[in-house]
């Protein structure tokens, strides 16, 4: 009788021992499952994270490039350019009190002759540029235009020389751009700021020129 039950019992324990090996088997899988695909989303989320601060490292070293930049420029500043923000701050000129950007009309294509304060073709062509960037940017702006000479002749010759030159660009935006005249102001330095040495022929052709400084 008690052999009998024992035998009627295994089948019994090898089927339940059975189940539960299957059981743990398949719960084994899942877990591995579970884990690998916990793992893939873990680090598709690190990955997202890594290109996130990619980029803002990118971004931060563009904008610390664009400080950079702009702090060449203003280191850059000319004097004159500064002296113009001054005396329009002075006299109550500017809605913003400050400074924009400086043009310089002297180069190999953009000066002034000899004692002379004529446009040329290549001067009427920087001032239609810029004329027409102001338009685009349509805004209140403020104008110095600053005329130069050389040391050739004697100082209170090149002193009336340089504001010759800059009237004529303020004219000359005046009629052919329509520019106020109350919102532009000529000023002449003569021979007395020079971009470069005046002993070599091509110090004194740069330095016959006329700045115009723009501010708001």
């Amino acid at each position: 009788m008690r052999i009998k039950n024992r035998q009627s019992i295994t089948p019994l324990v090898l089927g339940v021992a059975f189940a539960l090996l299957t059981t743990g088997c398949a719960s084994h899988k899942f877990v591995r499952t579970q884990g690998e695909a916990t793992r893939t989303e873990l680090g598709e989320e690190i990955d997202g994270v890594v290109s996130e601060v990619e980029q803002t490292q990118s971004r931060v070293a563009e904008l610390e490039g664009d400080v950079a930049e702009q702090g060449e420029e203003i280191a850059e500043l000319s004097q004159t350019a500064q002296d113009a923000l001054d005396r329009a701050i002075a006299a109550d000129k500017l809605a913003q009190g400050k400074f924009l950007y400086e043009t310089v009309l002297a180069s190999d294509a953009l000066t002034f002759g000899f004692e002379q304060a004529s446009l040329s073709d290549e001067a009427r062509t920087a001032l239609d540029e810029f004329a027409n960037e102001l338009k685009t940017r349509n805004e209140n702006v403020y104008i110095e235009i600053q005329g130069h000479t050389d040391t050739s002749g004697d100082e209170s010759y090149n002193l009336i020389l340089g504001e010759q030159r800059a009237e004529s660009v303020r004219r000359y935006l005046s009629l052919e751009h329509d520019l106020p005249l109350h919102r532009m102001a000529v000023i002449s330095y003569g021979e007395t700021a020079p971009r470069e040495h005046n002993a070599p022929r091509e110090g004194r052709e740069r330095n016959r020129r006329v700045a115009l400084v723009v501010l708001q």
